[in-house]
């Protein structure tokens, strides 16, 4: 049976394989361990490091755009989710039973390249369990979530992946002009025709203002967002390490579905969007007419680094919801269920207590 066929064939049972360093001590497969930052092996507690340290360097976006350092199809494969459309990398002969994004054993794999080797990535400094204990913390707090959902988070659907993103750093020079306002009020008229007058003091801005940027994140994942990314940020790409294989043991790469282009014109619009505000920031205004905004950059680089987050999934009436766990920080975002009984119970107090003030003030009165 070739190797393609056998991975094809994975069942439910099957776990995530990522068998590419033997224990010294006892010949087990190691794993990378978040908190001594570590190899270890899980059976006898061996500990080997690795790596040499380097931080992940900048890349030239134009050269990026043309000509980017690939995958082989020797070196990693891509699994497809059937059920959610999510995919993941994995080295050249590793499996995958299951989808961390909704739990389901409908993965595949696929003819479909890995793409991009990754630059850098910051390593997970979070166990897993540490991170089971924060998403349960999270959870309490989710006032309407059934109690159900709040008792099944549990390492069985919390999962660390390695998310895709885009970092840029750019140079920009914006040439503006526009019209702003402020509104004054003013007392006219006297007697019984005195009043209070609303007006506005209109003013044209014109200028120049410069602004650079800094590992501007851009999420290349549809299944990890710019939302979600932007809930769960902060994370210290400029101190994420060079990739190293190593990294990955235990842990699944989620594979990108928006390319460098893609993530750089959405870059743009993040950054034209700031600039707008960077600009109108300088006056004092409460109204905006227009702002015509034109912006050029300037040595722009970029670097394709993979984020460290628990994934956790969970089903309720046939709906998938998932939350997420900064692998570095431990802050938490999510969607929850909502749970029908606590939403009924909490308009029904809401009508006793208006109820309830009528009649004070009725029998007040």
């Amino acid at each position: 049976m070739s190797e393609k066929e056998r991975v094809q064939g994975v069942t439910a049972e099957t776990e995530v394989e990522t068998e590419t360093v033997k224990c010294d001590g006892c010949g087990s497969n190691m794993v990378f361990d978040p908190e001594s930052q570590t190899l270890l092996c899980p059976h006898c507690g061996t500990k080997k490091s690795f790596g040499s340290n380097k931080i992940a360097e900048e890349n030239d976006l134009r050269e990026g755009l043309f000509n980017s350092p690939q995958w082989t199809a020797e070196e990693a494969v891509v699994f497809g989710c059937d059920n959610c459309g999510a995919k993941v990398v994995l080295k050249q002969g590793e499996t995958a039973g299951f989808c961390p994004f909704c739990g389901t054993s409908h993965v595949r794999l696929t003819e479909e390249l890995a793409g991009i080797k990754p630059h850098g990535l910051i390593p997970f400094s979070i166990g897993e369990n540490n991170a089971v204990e924060l998403s349960k913390t999270w959870a309490k707090r989710r006032f309407y979530a059934p109690r159900k959902f709040k008792k099944n988070i549990k390492t069985d659907n919390v999962k660390g992946v390695y998310a895709p993103c885009f970092t840029f750093d750019s140079k920009t020079t914006s040439y503006y002009e526009g019209r702003i306002g402020k509104t004054h009020t003013r007392t006219v008229g006297s007697g019984k025709n005195r009043r209070t007058q609303t007006y506005v003091v209109w003013r044209n801005i014109r200028g120049t203002f410069n602004h650079n940027y800094d590992d501007l994140l851009v999420t290349a994942g549809s299944r990890f967002g710019q939302k979600e990314l932007d809930k769960v940020s902060p994370f210290d790409t400029n101190n994420g390490k060079v990739y190293e294989e190593e990294y990955l043991l235990g842990f699944m790469a989620y594979h990108y579905d928006s390319k460098l282009s893609e993530c750089w014109d959405n870059a743009k619009k993040i950054i034209d969007s700031d600039l707008r505000s960077e600009i109108l920031s300088q006056y004092s205004y409460d109204k905006v007419d227009y702002l015509n905004v034109s912006t050029t950059h300037s040595n722009v680089t970029y670097k394709y680094v993979m984020l460290p987050i628990y994934v956790g999934n969970y089903q309720f009436n046939k709906k998938n919801y998932n939350f997420f766990v900064n692998g570095s920080t431990g802050k938490v975002y999510g969607k929850t269920p909502i749970s029908p009984l606590k939403v009924i119970l909490t308009v029904l107090l809401g009508i006793a207590l208006v109820v309830g003030l009528v009649l004070l003030i009725a029998n007040g009165g």
